[in-house]
């Protein structure tokens, strides 16, 4: 009677214990009388991810999307880094400094269709440090476009001539323009600049360092579903159009429309 009266009482003390999960413990408990017995694997606490530091450069491309801005910075040593923040107005040629954030790595953005290798998401511009345009580069129409500003470029461009059938450079599309009106051409090229989302088309600006700005036969403007960044070396291939008239001060003497990109 003793021992069903003791299994009862122990049974109701360990019921309570089972309700809250420690009724079946598989884990292996420590036994310090046995030191050959394996001690317990302490869980160490995740490590809180460090924001970068702040941001500081020159603002070499931007594009807004879903709410963000995505914009370009080349910093001090050269190196070229993307911050996204809260939609925002800057300018190309700019000098900003964002607050630091948090680092993405190969992330994907839904509503610009292209993966980013590294972008830092930061809450915006560091207070007292925000841009006020005056180191903004000095722009010049394109003579290509006759109304499209271009960022005047602080180096000097040199691209290797394209090979193959259809190959010319810049200043040859410009000569040749009637003869190669309606005309595929290929073309490599360096990006100057980029315009994205204006009248739902990319607007991306190349020179290869043949022509001049005097003789307006240095800078061509194409449009693309690629978002190439300032700086790439790209090959062109497309149809040369030309007199194309888009309004709003959008007019071209020369132009390639739906242009397929690809970056060296």
């Amino acid at each position: 009677m003793n021992r069903v009266l003791s299994a009862v009482v122990l049974a109701l003390i360990l019921a309570p214990a089972a309700s809250f999960g420690f009724g079946n413990m598989a884990e292996p408990q420590w036994n310090p009388a046995n030191p050959s017995a394996s001690a317990p694997q302490q869980q160490s606490a995740p490590q809180p991810v460090k924001p970068s530091p702040d941001i500081t450069g020159r603002v070499v491309q931007t594009i807004n999307s879903g709410g963000y801005s995505y914009v370009l910075m080349k910093q001090k040593d050269g190196k070229k880094i993307w911050v996204a923040a809260p939609e925002l107005k800057v300018n190309v040629g700019e000098q900003l400094t964002f607050e630091g954030g948090m680092e993405m790595v190969n992330f994907q953005s839904s509503t610009l269709k292209r993966t980013f290798d590294k972008v830092i998401f930061s809450n915006g511009l560091a207070k007292g440090k925000e841009g006020k345009g005056k180191d903004a580069k000095k722009e010049s129409r394109s003579p290509g476009s006759m109304g499209a500003a271009v960022a005047v470029t602080d180096e000097k461009v040199k691209v290797k001539k394209a090979t193959g059938k259809n190959a010319y450079t810049i200043t040859e599309v410009f000569k040749k323009k009637d003869k190669l009106k309606n005309k595929q051409v290929v073309i490599n090229a360096k990006v100057v600049k980029v315009s994205s989302g204006i009248m739902n088309k990319n607007w991306i600006h190349l020179q290869d360092g043949t022509g001049s700005h005097m003789t307006a036969d240095n800078d061509l403007v194409v449009t693309s579903d690629a978002i190439p960044i300032v700086g790439d070396l790209v090959t062109v291939k497309g149809k040369l159009e030309t007199n194309k008239d888009f309004g709003g001060g959008y007019k071209y003497n020369v132009i390639i429309e739906k242009a397929n990109i690809t970056i060296q």
